[in-house]
């Protein structure tokens, strides 16, 4: 494909900042967040990924789709963007184990993308001005009623995204001989997450976010984990309830993202919107307990307040992040209770955090000799 061949596409921010591209794929037109990662690998793990759920993606590494897609590279049943801006798109794969191209990949999922943006002055403009909604169009280039579309997206401060991507059903996932059974509250859970679990003798039933902790007790479970998802924490008060008699239960509870930001609000702590966010490969974080960095995967826009942790004597701040001191990583100091705001199964990323999961398994066993 090349430029002559492609149709012209903008992009629109919601401060009126207009950029210019050419489309790849499908036509049409897409509204959401628009957010950056940096990561130079994984593109397919990350636009899998439901905590993007919502979110126009741009790409900072400046080639996509060189190495095509494989079905074991995904951490959900689909594409979760809303869309992709990125600056060379290859419709052409070269690696021998792919086994198609990321461009029929957007188009069977029926998302956009546009290339040949200038991601380099999106991105600067979105460090200086913060994360906000944007509109992407290859289908008009009336930009005064693409503005006015992009007026009625709503704000992702105050969303609650976690019902778009949640299972609706119970299933099953891992093999049921295994040594420890785990209940896992699905938030928009990344199959690496559960991977993980079932590579330490983990066998899991995934339950929808609704469901009860008395539900979850039925299926006797030796320990209870809140995954990761979309939207903002403080808009999911349900859930916190249903979060607050887990942690009380006496179980063994680990939170991941989402997860980590819904127990520290069912312990009176809050959270609030990041002026952009952490998205990509190579965050340094600081295990506090024991001094130690770990490089981290990374995607949220929401944090929980530091300041609200060293207010509460119930709660010890366990990992924090290296470059704005945001908290990374708490526990609870009189219950089997922990959480990270990271992404230790880090697919994509390195593998200096999965650590935890052999800690938390750890708590499990501990638990069920009691």
């Amino acid at each position: 494909m090349t430029n002559t061949t492609r149709k012209k596409a903008v992009v629109i921010l919601q401060d009126g900042t207009v950029f210019w591209g050419r489309s790849v794929g499908i036509d049409g037109t897409s509204t959401g967040e628009i957010c950056f990662n940096t990561g130079m690998t994984g593109y397919q793990e990350i636009f899998t990924d439901p905590s993007y759920y919502g979110q126009i993606m741009v790409t900072t590494n400046a080639h996509i789709g060189n190495y095509g897609v494989k079905e074991d590279e995904v951490e959900s049943d689909s594409i979760k963007i809303a869309g992709l801006i990125c600056k060379n798109f290859s419709a052409y794969h070269s690696r021998p184990g792919a086994q198609s191209s990321l461009l029929k990949y957007f188009e069977d999922n029926g998302k956009l993308v546009i290339a040949d943006v200038d991601t380099r002055a999106i991105v600067r403009h979105i460090r200086s001005k913060g994360a906000m909604n944007a509109i992407v169009s290859t289908a008009t280039d009336d930009l005064e009623a693409l503005k006015a579309q992009l007026k009625e997206v709503p704000s992702m401060e105050g969303l609650e995204l976690s019902s778009k991507v949640a299972t609706k059903e119970p299933f099953f996932f891992g093999d049921e001989k295994s040594e420890h059974r785990l209940a896992v509250l699905d938030l928009g859970v990344k199959r690496n997450i559960l991977r993980h679990f079932a590579n330490r003798g983990c066998y899991m039933k995934v339950f929808p976010m609704d469901t009860s902790l008395e539900e979850m007790k039925a299926w006797n479970p030796d320990g209870l984990f809140i995954s990761n998802g979309p939207g903002d924490p403080a808009a999911m008060q349900n859930t916190v309830s249903i979060v607050n008699e887990m942690v009380n239960s006496g179980y063994p509870v680990f939170g991941i993202c989402l997860g980590h930001q819904l127990i520290a609000i069912s312990q009176g702590l809050n959270t609030f919107k990041m002026h952009q966010g952490h998205r990509g490969i190579n965050h340094p974080v600081l295990n506090v307990l024991t001094g130690k960095g770990e490089i981290t995967t990374q995607n949220h826009g929401f944090v929980v307040s530091m300041d609200a942790i060293e207010q509460n004597e119930a709660v010890e701040l366990t990992h924090r992040h290296l470059n704005d001191d945001g908290v990374q990583g708490l526990r609870l100091k009189d219950k089997p209770v922990s959480s990270v705001q990271y992404h230790p199964e880090a697919f994509p990323g390195p593998h200096d955090s999965e650590y935890l999961f052999d800690q938390f398994v750890d708590q499990i066993k501990q638990h069920k000799t009691k």
